[in-house]
């Protein structure tokens, strides 16, 4: 599986999105790989509306109805139609522990399933105490990389997240660079299920290409 994070790149925001969901939509049918699109929490419920494919939000906050400016309450998502959601990305961390604890309570209080990072094994071995839906080990020094991936600069580190991952019982996604078929190939062999994507794919000049290519590593 894929997830495909659009963060807020201007290339995929609004009715752009919607095309892109479109796009992934027609890859997934062709390849029968289950694409993922991560959205922004304000262009959920166009896209759900526009596809058939699971629609996951970019974040939640550990806030309950009520005064919280500007926070997103994790039923708005579930009911313009999110199916789950990230947490604790590399640019979208939680201050503590004990934050993001709360905001995986709600989340999946309200229904939604979770996905929650890690950038190092030591922060993977605590989130499994919060049981989330997957597992996500992303180096932060490598996210957005165009030359390097976690597959080539730690392969090792990978090999080690999928052990405690299957220790928990709980699958283990992998982002940070993964650009190439070859990528794919290495960390499915290193113990990964799947993987977290953004740059590669949604600022592509050809995003259906773009993600066709990483597919073949599956094979």
């Amino acid at each position: 599986m894929i997830f495909v994070n659009y963060k807020t790149y201007e290339q995929v925001t609004g009715q752009k999105a919607v095309e892109l969901t479109k796009i992934l939509e027609a890859v997934a049918h062709e390849t029968q790989i289950k694409i993922v699109p991560v959205v922004q929490a304000v262009d959920v419920k166009e896209i759900v509306a526009s596809t058939t494919l699971e629609v996951w939000t970019q974040k939640v906050d550990a806030v309950e109805f009520g005064a919280h400016t500007g926070s997103i309450v994790p039923e708005a998502v579930l009911e313009d139609g999110a199916v789950g959601t990230f947490l604790n990305h590399s640019e979208m961390k939680f201050v503590n522990f004990e934050e993001l604890a709360k905001a995986s309570d709600r989340a999946k209080s309200a229904g939604l399933k979770t996905l929650i990072f890690a950038n190092d094994i030591a922060e993977l071995k605590n989130i499994t105490s919060l049981s989330p839906t997957y597992l996500a080990y992303e180096p932060a020094e490598l996210v957005g990389s165009s030359t390097v991936s976690v597959s080539t600069a730690k392969p090792e580190v990978i090999k080690e997240a999928a052990e405690v991952a299957k220790l928990a019982g709980i699958p283990l996604i992998v982002g940070a660079g993964i650009r190439t078929a070859d990528d794919v190939k290495k960390s499915l062999e290193l113990g990964a299920v799947g993987f977290a994507v953004a740059s590669s794919i949604v600022i592509s000049s050809d995003p259906r290409t773009a993600i066709l290519e990483l597919i073949e590593g599956f094979k």
